[in-house]
């Protein structure tokens, strides 16, 4: 099974600056919008918000670890250990991402965002935790491979869907779904080929 780490709550938010400002032109730059806030378990996930080959809401696949603190925050967790050797793969959940969710950071950039534990991050086909296998199949059709899980007897299994015709190099984009002994999603992954990964960075 994927090896996740136990992360504690997120951190607290700082309240947004009170007072508007006076009235731009009419044809001013448009300014771009403030970052989301951090999501509790169980809040429900806008659509820019979503579980995707691509990544996470602002967290894009490809991003260095100053982007990904940019866009949610630093490590949450830092004393805990993402990886046997975290210069070159480590995971960790940014302060302003939602719990249950892991980067997945190899030599530096980001290649694959975990979910886990945390029903309310929907992917971008309305998938979550604790779906049933059957309805990932249903889903996403012929597109989804199925493999038999790595430690436990089915119904247990891996489902994989990648996104495009590479599915070794760099630019390779998919998700992976986790099936646990109960027949239902116990993890997903979305990135590149790392979300094949079976024991995290092990």
């Amino acid at each position: 099974m994927f090896r996740l780490i136990a992360l504690g709550s997120a951190a607290t938010l700082a309240l947004a600056a009170c007072g508007a400002p006076p009235p731009e032109p009419a044809d001013a730059p448009v300014e771009p919008a403030a970052p989301t806030s951090p999501m509790e378990p169980g809040q429900p996930v806008s659509a820019a918000m979503k579980l995707t080959a691509q990544g996470y809401g602002p967290l894009r696949i490809g991003m260095t670890v100053g982007e990904i603190e940019a866009a949610m925050g630093p490590d949450a967790a830092p004393e805990a250990v993402g990886g046997p050797d975290p210069a070159s793969c480590d995971m960790f959940r940014p302060a302003q991402a939602p719990e249950g969710l892991l980067v997945m950071v190899e030599n530096g950039v980001l290649t694959s965002v975990w979910v886990s534990r945390n029903a309310a991050v929907e992917t971008d086909r309305a998938l979550n935790v604790g779906d049933t296998a059957a309805e990932v199949k249903r889903v996403y059709g012929d597109a989804a491979q199925v493999e038999p899980h790595k430690y436990v007897p089915a119904p247990a299994e891996y489902i994989t869907v990648w996104t495009t015709s590479d599915r070794q190099g760099p630019a390779a984009r998919g998700l992976t779904y986790e099936i646990g002994p109960d027949g239902r999603v116990e993890s997903i992954a979305g990135g590149g080929p790392s979300i094949r990964y079976v024991e995290g960075c092990a």
